[in-house]
């Protein structure tokens, strides 16, 4: 079972050191009372916050700092660079004309890493 994504689900990185918390470009969408988020919802920093330090070898940044420590690994803070719309989406319900966003959708960083979503953001936890 799929669950929508929505402002304040928490994310995280392949190759990022903490998770992040998402936020939908507001929309008159809504779920779980919070703005709904779409395959769109991609834009650093906006949608996508950091995730801490960024430990990915392909990091411009993670490569300078490492050869300045003479090769000893060297995480560097993690600025998300999307290279493209989240993948799959839900293609049969759609929010603001693009496919929703679910809690299966992925999305790829430059710098390799693979950014999911660990929380949905409009789930409630039953308290027994």
């Amino acid at each position: 079972m799929a669950f929508h994504c929505c402002t304040g689900g928490q994310m995280k990185c392949s190759f990022g050191a903490a998770p992040s918390v998402f936020s939908a470009t507001p929309k008159m969408v809504m779920t779980g009372n919070m703005p709904a988020g779409n395959i769109m919802d991609f834009v650093p920093i906006m949608n996508i916050p950091p995730f801490g330090m960024c430990q990915s070898t392909s990091n411009p940044m993670v490569i300078a700092a490492t050869a300045a420590a003479l090769g000893a690994m060297t995480p560097m803070p993690c600025i998300p660079v999307p290279t493209g719309p989240w993948a799959p989406g839900a293609p049969t319900v759609l929010v603001a004309g693009m496919p929703a966003l679910n809690d299966s959708s992925i999305l790829n960083c430059a710098w390799a890493g693979v950014i999911t979503f660990a929380k949905p953001g409009q789930m409630t936890e039953k308290v027994p």
